[in-house]
């Protein structure tokens, strides 16, 4: 999906520095650092349990670092509460949709704008969103809990985009989804990144991730064992290495070239 982009900055418009974090006695990031520039689609590539997941946790607020530190547009996110993260611009369309089942598609775009930076544009996102995701235009009284996967993935982005986000973060956006309506949202995600939101992609489908991302990163033990550019790292060998085991992925973190 070769979409044009807005011009961007050179400066990462977030910046996670050495960070180590994760859930009481269990440490799942063991010294991440990761970058996304301003406009830029980056993802986030491994296996399950490496760490993809526990890094947006760190970003939105949920999870707090052990070490390290997190920098949104230039400011620490440490001691920031994570609905002030949400005033940043920081929006989450976490892993399995978790929409609110009973509640319409309507009614859970507005709940996406609940916050003051939110509430400014919500008629101006409702029509973007309803723009761009006709079915929920066609479906916006229906109750979320009864529409199907692919649907409930659309609304899920869709209410994250109603924050007005600066920087948006998907969890396995295609997770569970027939090939063909994975297609679709990825279509849709092209377009978003094609207005110049910043996008940071969690997913296991490489070659779909990859399809958008301008780059990317793979996780390996809380760690980043490969980076590089979307053209590099379709390298199949080098991801296989990332993500089963070699001499990259044990030390520090190997490069592809520099856009890396």
């Amino acid at each position: 999906m070769n979409v044009p982009r807005i011009q961007t900055s050179t400066s990462p418009l977030l910046d996670i520095r050495n960070v180590h974090a994760g859930y009481g006695e269990s440490l799942v990031l063991e010294g991440l650092s990761i970058n996304v520039g301003a406009g830029q689609v980056v993802c986030l590539l491994g296996a399950n349990g490496v760490g993809k997941s526990t890094t947006l946790m760190a970003i939105t607020g949920i999870v707090t670092p052990n070490a390290g530190d997190i920098f949104f547009d230039g400011q620490s996110l440490l001691g920031i509460a994570a609905h002030q993260r949400v005033e940043l611009g920081i929006a989450l369309a976490p892993e399995g949709r978790q929409v609110f089942q009973h509640c319409t598609v309507h009614e859970n775009l507005l709940l996406g704008s609940f916050s003051k930076r939110g509430r400014k544009v919500r008629r101006t996102k409702l029509e973007e969103v309803y723009s761009m995701f006709p079915r929920l235009a066609e479906r916006r009284q229906q109750v979320a809990g009864l529409m199907s996967g692919g649907e409930q993935q659309m609304l899920a982005v869709g209410r994250a985009l109603m924050s007005d986000p600066r920087l948006l973060m998907l969890d396995e956006p295609s997770l569970g989804l027939a090939p063909k309506i994975a297609l679709q949202v990825y279509e849709v995600i092209a377009r978003i990144a094609a207005s110049g939101i910043s996008i940071l992609l969690v997913e296991q489908n490489t070659q779909t991730a990859l399809s958008v991302a301008e780059r990317g990163y793979v996780l390996s033990h809380g760690q980043v064992a490969l980076s590089g550019s979307n053209t590099e790292l379709m390298d199949a060998t080098a991801i296989r290495e990332a993500f089963f085991g070699s001499s990259q992925t044990s030390g520090s973190a190997a490069s592809i070239g520099a856009a890396s």
